[in-house]
């Protein structure tokens, strides 16, 4: 039921991290993976684009040169983000917006240039990864929580427009997992201890697990999604978090 021999995944952020074990699994699972990101780091087994998916006009030329050369699409997973980090009252407007352009308008970008192709076909999963910020607030990832609360929303919204298409759109809200991103939060080598034990005075829960996320978890629950398994699942949203959030 994860047998994607014969489907084509578009995958963001496939660079490192989580978007790079999502198209990993996808290709290990039979998939014509086409791989996202600004920048590459040595070779992969799939194609690779370099591409900001903050520029509107960039993923619609990429698209449209995709298409052209007669590339399909049956899963879009939305997994690039980045990571800004401050107070409400000190978050600088560059951070602000760059946050909002990769988090939020970059999926956008993503889903505008393919869900043509998505309806034509009647059928097909998008995927977005979230965060388990957008359930429950987080001191000083003001921008990262607002903006991965704005792309639960969008995916949501596209999988009630879609839904009449067959094309099913979920989300997957990880916790803390241990990525490059979460390693720059770390403010020493227990990090990670630190990060499952919790903090009271930010009003952070540990995580019930007693351990953080692989990228690998995040990637199996975002294939799930993806595949004929979850053939009944839509505009779902999925925490893998380890309980840290209790379930919210």
């Amino acid at each position: 039921m994860t047998d994607f021999a014969g489907r084509t995944a578009w995958v963001t952020g496939a660079g490192q991290g989580i978007g790079q074990a999502v198209a990993d699994s996808f290709h290990a699972r039979g998939a014509t993976v086409i791989a996202f990101d600004r920048q590459w780091d040595g070779e992969r087994p799939y194609r690779t684009v370099t591409l900001d998916i903050a520029d509107a006009a960039a993923v619609a030329g990429t698209g449209r040169a995709l298409f052209a050369g007669g590339a399909a699409i049956d899963v879009l997973a939305n997994v690039a983000g980045i990571l800004r980090m401050g107070p409400v009252e000190e978050m600088e407007d560059a951070d602000w917006h760059d946050t909002f352009a990769v988090n939020v308008a970059g999926p956008f970008h993503m889903m505008r240039t393919v869900i043509p192709a998505l309806k034509r076909s009647r059928g097909g999963a998008i995927v977005s990864v979230s965060s388990n910020a957008a359930h429950v607030p987080r001191a000083g990832m003001a921008a990262y929580g607002a903006s991965k609360a704005a792309l639960t929303s969008l995916t949501m919204t596209a999988g009630l427009e879609l839904a009449p298409y067959g094309v099913r759109c979920n989300v997957v809200s990880p916790g803390s997992t241990d990525t490059a991103m979460q390693r720059a939060l770390w403010d020493g080598a227990d990090g990670a201890a630190k990060t499952i034990r919790g903090d009271p005075e930010r009003f952070k829960l540990g995580i019930p697990l007693h351990k953080l996320a692989t990228p690998q978890d995040i990637a199996d629950a975002v294939v799930f999604l993806a595949s004929p398994a979850a053939g009944h699942i839509t505009m779902a949203d999925l925490l893998v978090d380890g309980g840290a959030t209790l379930g919210r």
